[in-house]
């Protein structure tokens, strides 16, 4: 087959964009797999789309395995849909690390949408990714805003203390806890629990829910103000934020309870939400996240190229060279890697 000129491919690229603003699904869906799959043409695509994002309200849902994310998921798009609100909706499920395959089972669990015009739900694999999102989630969600979605809620992995990355990339977090997975003091260590906007106990139903509310709570007290501090912690970019707001105009985070599969709850959820969200207009701190998470897509986007470039300057043997002899112990690999960086 004959190969496209650089005007064909433009076009189409160009198409597809336009196909993306108009809320086209096969058009939106067909950008979405390029970014996906980390297509040459992604970048171009984004950088078309770009200028149209920046409307929705991204939520991230996150939590650890067990606590019932993707039900709680599909009561808020429900709740969003009878308010005639659109909704996205971006589920990470994890990879295996030994076939690297995903099931993908959260789509199958929200199957309640299914039909539904205004809602669309793309299923999404790690692919190896740590943080509880993949690599190219960020891409995703800028086609999602471009696409004019008034709400994009992101469904990270089961993750632990540690995997906070949804934090960056959205401008409400939910953290999703659930009574009786194990010891409540797990409720006040330091890590995912940081990064709640709203903290959500649910299966409210079950014994011990009290008990894990109290946790939760004494976790907000321990707090200072208890709101969430997020801030871009990348070394290769430090970037000054605006200061935050007074003390008096801090976001208090709040626990609800919930039991999504009885719906009970989740209008006083989404009511919250919608309060953070005017909370983060009036604060400015809409404009203090969108900037860490733009700092974050640059970092993203410079390590991915630099490393990029140094692997294609140098031979496979040449790298499998290294390697080797950093087994060896013939060398290190920090001595290795400032090789690499000084040879390129």
């Amino acid at each position: 087959m004959p190969r496209q000129s650089a005007s064909v491919r433009d076009k189409d690229g160009a198409r597809l964009a336009e196909g993306v603003r108009q809320g086209d699904r096969l058009q939106l869906a067909r950008a979405i797999t390029l970014a996906e799959r980390e297509d040459p043409r992604a970048p171009e695509l984004l950088a078309a789309l770009y200028p149209a994002t920046g409307h929705a309200q991204i939520i991230g849902i996150t939590g650890a395995p067990g606590t019932g994310k993707s039900t709680l998921v599909t009561a808020l798009a429900q709740h969003l849909r009878a308010a005639n609100q659109s909704v996205a909706i971006v589920a990470i499920d994890p990879t295996s690390p030994f076939t690297g395959g995903a099931i993908l089972g959260d789509r199958v669990r929200m199957r309640a949408l299914s039909g539904d015009a205004g809602v669309f739900i793309r299923s999404m694999a790690t692919r190896g990714s740590l943080g509880g999102l993949s690599k190219t989630t960020g891409d995703v969600v800028t086609i999602l805003d471009a696409a004019g979605f008034d709400r994009i809620l992101v469904e990270t992995v089961g993750v632990g203390q540690a995997e906070v990355e949804i934090a960056t990339m959205a401008h409400t977090t939910l953290v999703v806890e659930a009574p009786g997975l194990g010891d409540e003091i797990q409720a006040i260590k330091a890590g995912i629990l940081e990064i709640a906007d709203i903290l959500v106990v649910n299966k409210a139903d079950r014994p011990g829910v009290d008990k894990t509310v109290q946790a939760l709570e004494m976790m907000l007290a321990l707090e200072p103000g208890g709101s969430r501090q997020v801030r871009h912690h990348g070394q290769l970019l430090q970037v000054n934020s605006p200061s935050r707001t007074h003390e008096e105009q801090a976001w208090r985070v709040k626990v609800l309870k919930t039991i999504a599969s009885e719906d009970e709850g989740v209008a006083e959820l989404v009511a919250q939400m919608d309060r953070h969200r005017q909370w983060l207009l009036s604060s400015g701190e809409w404009a203090v996240r969108e900037r860490l998470r733009a700092a974050h897509t640059l970092e993203s986007i410079l390590r991915a190229e630099l490393t990029r470039r140094i692997v294609a300057r140098m031979p496979t043997d040449g790298l499998s060279d290294l390697v080797e002899a950093i087994r060896r112990r013939d060398t290190d690999p920090y001595h290795a890697a400032a090789s690499l960086i000084a040879s390129w």
